[in-house]
Order: structure tokens, then sequence, then C-alpha cells
């Protein structure tokens, strides 16, 4: 790559008013500021990729010609002769334009251009004297007059308000924030692939829901004017994918964006992407299996590894990953057996975390998030969940009315993946399904999962055993980048209001 952005400084900028003056003047001048095209473009890495400069050695290279578009980042002068650099989202390059090359009149246009404006160019490839790779221009066309000034394109934005706000600004200014988003459409594409390779099916279900299920959460509602009636944004696809294998699907899986409206933290986001799929004829370690392969293949595709640093510590996705029962890890912090521990015993040693209404199934759920998830960096599966939290997953044979075959895949401290076995008897289904309402009129739960019945209803034709699970995709992308906060690694996150807006 070139290090061009490090010679040349940025100009100083004209004003708003400057700028628009200049498209006036080109409008008059019948120049179109905003062309409709530019084909037929090189990306500048491959330019870099084609070429050794050592090999072709100072001075121009004729037989070399390349058109390519980006923003300009720097400019600087020397008489008859002005060099300024572009970039695209491969990299950057010189460019130098003469106007012995170019004449009087387009020399002057290049010389009118602004910091930030985005510039097609045509021209031979040369070799500067220090060794470097520059294209000597022959044409240089306006793509698109920039009418504010840039951020700073040298030293990149630190403001959070600004880069979370005007995320075009952060991915103008900021390299480590286009390599992240690159990365991510990698993930999503790796993901799929992995996926599409082992002959899972990709299936889409609404995004409006009659009735929201698959996940105890707080949904978004909205309200359909032609049907007049209440729908909800899905908090998962947990109920609609099940249907599908009902119908004789087997292995299939939905990645995309879900809804959740609840509180927004470093780890949650209200709008997020999530992969979820099932595996049939497997159990919770069969999906378990899917999960650690899936998330260590993705990190091999994009990274090249399975080992990531976080935190000074070096993180290695590759299965497998431990699978410990909850009830051993609580008993390792707390020397109390869960199984066999009451409701008030439970709260004692949550403490401020207890809420009145929790019930023992809440309260070992809030010791899981406090006392054991925080302490595992490397992937652990947490295994054998409290089953009133898990109304779609099968119980424990030991102990059928307490414990689920449920896990929750934790990485650096984050919960990135769960799931469980599923469900497939109706007359079970329905009968949790009407616990899980008991537990909200008790307080102790206050989005249950829908008693959905026409999901009954489906179960009550037959599915093929199955085990499921869901995957925060953004959460996967903290790790597989290294970034501290959702926000980081969501495009657009969603942001409270600024002050005075």
């Amino acid at each position: 790559m070139s290090d061009a952005t490090t010679r040349a400084e940025p100009a100083a900028g004209s004003t708003e008013a400057e700028r628009r003056a200049k498209v006036e003047r080109l409008r008059a001048e019948g120049i179109d500021p905003f062309p409709r095209s530019f084909p037929d473009r090189t990306k500048i890495a491959a330019i870099y990729a084609a070429h050794d400069p050592g090999e072709l050695g100072p001075g121009d290279h004729a037989e070399w010609s390349y058109r390519i578009a980006g923003r300009l980042t720097g400019r600087r002068g020397h008489g008859k002769t002005t060099f300024f650099d572009l970039r695209d989202l491969s990299g950057s390059i010189q460019a130098y334009a003469r106007v012995d090359a170019l004449g009087e009149e387009a020399y002057d246009r290049v010389k009118d251009l602004d910091i930030g404006d985005v510039v097609g160019v045509e021209g031979d490839l040369y070799v500067t004297k220090r060794g470097q790779l520059a294209l000597s221009v022959r044409e240089c066309t306006l793509l698109a007059k920039a009418l504010r000034d840039p951020p700073d394109l040298f030293h990149g934005i630190s403001d959070p308000e600004v880069r979370y706000r005007q995320r075009e600004l952060d991915l103008m200014a900021n390299e480590r924030s286009r390599e992240i988003f690159a990365l991510r459409a990698k993930v999503l594409t790796a993901i799929r692939d992995h996926l599409n390779e082992r002959d899972y099916v990709e299936l889409e279900t609404p995004v409006l829901q009659r009735l929201t299920g698959g996940a105890a959460a707080r949904p978004f509602k909205t309200h359909h004017h032609a049907l007049d009636r209440h729908l909800f944004l899905r908090i998962a696809t947990e109920l609609y994918l099940k249907r599908c294998i009902v119908g004789g699907f087997e292995n299939v899986y939905e990645l995309g964006k879900f809804f959740r409206n609840e509180g927004m933290s470093p780890q949650h986001n209200p709008e997020f992407t999530m992969l979820e799929w099932f595996v049939s004829g497997v159990d919770y370690h069969g999906v378990m299996d899917v999960a650690e392969e899936l998330v260590a293949d993705v990190a091999q595709r994009v990274l090249g590894t399975t080992k990531v640093e976080r935190d000074g510590e070096t993180i290695d996705l590759a299965p497998p990953w431990p699978r410990v029962p909850l009830r051993d890890a609580l008993k390792r912090e707390t020397g109390v057996d869960i199984v066999a521990a009451s409701r008030d015993e439970l709260a004692e040693i949550a403490g401020e975390d207890a809420e009145p209404d929790d019930d023992w199934a809440a309260l070992v759920d809030t010791l899981q998030g406090k006392l054991v998830e925080p302490k595992l960096i490397q992937p652990t599966f947490i295994i054998d969940l409290p089953l009133a939290i898990w109304p779609l997953v099968k119980p424990v044979p030991e102990h059928p009315r307490q414990i689920g075959e449920a896990f929750d895949g934790v990485v650096a401290g984050m919960e990135i993946v769960g799931g469980g076995t599923d469900i497939n008897d109706p007359v079970e289904q329905r009968r949790r399904f009407v616990e899980q309402r008991e537990r909200q009129e008790s307080g102790a739960v206050e989005t249950p999962h829908e008693h959905d019945e026409e999901f009954v209803r489906a179960l009550e034709y037959g599915m093929l055993t199955a085990s499921g699970a869901g995957l925060g995709v953004d959460r996967l992308m903290m790790i597989l980048s290294g970034a501290k906060t959702l926000r980081d690694v969501i495009l657009f996150p969603s942001m409270r209001e600024s002050p005075g807006s």
C-alpha cells in the first residue's frame, strides 16, 4: 500500500459557500459536478498487486494505464505541477497533474479541487524517485463535489458522538472502522458458506408477527391499518422455523435482523443481527458441536486463525469447548447446590441483584450472569440451565421439573450463543406455555413466550426431533474485531437523542 497520505498534508479547506460557488461556476461552464457514470475503474489495491516499483524503475510507464476513482485526501502544488492523493476502499495512491499534459483549463480545474471531493483519474503508471507507485494524470473528472469540509482524514475521528451518529464521517476518516465493517461483511458470508456447504437451507420468516415468541423479551409493537390489528417486530424466528421442520425441512437457518424493546449497553442494542438454526436428529450436545465448529470455521475463514487477542489474553475458538453444568459452576463459586437450595437461599447469595418477585429460576439465571459468565474468557458452554427460563426445551431426565437441556456459549465473559433440545411433544409444549403465563402473573417474569396455539397445532402434526441455537452476530463481531462495544460493530447503532436535537 502507498503511504501517500503521509506525504501530502491536506490543503486549507474552502468554506461551504466557496464550495457551493464552485459548483455553480462549473455548471455555468457546462460541466456537471455530479456526473452520472465513471465506468471501468480499477481498485487501487489491484495496481499495487500488479506492479513492483523496484522492477519497473523510476519514471513513466505508459504501457500501464488505469482509471481509478476515490476521495481526494491530500494535495500540494509546485507551480505547474500538482500532486494529490486519492483513496478508495482498497487503498491510497498519489497522482500528479502537469499543465503541459492537461492544458491550462483542465489543469486549473485540478487546482480548484477541494479536500473531500470524489474524483476520477485516468493516467499512466509512474514510479517516483522514492520508488513509490503513482499515476501521471491524462484526464481528471470531478465525480462528486463535497459541499462540506470533511473530517480530519489523516488523524481520524475520536469523538464517539460523531463516530456513531455520522458513521459516514467515521468511515471516511478512520481506516479501522472501514476494516471492521469490511470484516463484518466477510463474517456474514462465511456464516452462510459454512452452513450452505453442509446442506442447511436458509429460510425467510416474517419480521412482522401476529404473536411474538421464541425468546423472553419485550417486543416492539406496531399497527397494521389494512388489517386493523397490532403486530410485533420479531424477537426470534424459532417458532416459524420449527413449523417449517414440521413441513418437511430438516436442517434450516435464518440470518437477519431481530428487535427487542429493552435497555441499551455495550453488549445490547435494540436492533441486532442473529443467526438461528436447527439441526434435526440431535440433542443439545449435537447443536453445541455445530456451534463451536461454526464459530471456529468463521474465524478461520475471515482471520486465517482461530486465535484472537483480547485484553491481553489469547482466546482460541477452536473446538472442543468445555461443557460445564451450571450446577457445578455455581457450587464452585458459592458452595451451594442450586438443585437443593431454596429460593430464599439463592436470593441471599444474589444480594442486591435479587428482585422481590424473582423465583428460583430467575435467581439461578442472575447468579449465572453475576458469578459464572464474567470469569469465562476461553470459549465455554454452560449447560443444564433453569427449565422455567427455557420453555421450548426438553428437561434433563434427572431433574425434570428444574433443569432443561439448554446451554449458553460464553466467550470473553459474553454470551454469544445459546440453545437447547427442542420439545416436539405438543401436549408438553402447551403445558409449558401455560406455566410461562403463570410466571408472568406471579411477577417472576415480565415477557414470557406467548402461548402460540398455531405453533402447538403445528406440532400436533408431528415434528422430527431437533435442536436449535441462536448466535449473536454482533457479539461475535466484537470477539473477532477486538471491539469493546456493539456500537463499534453495528453501522448505525441506536442512540439517545443528542442535546439540542
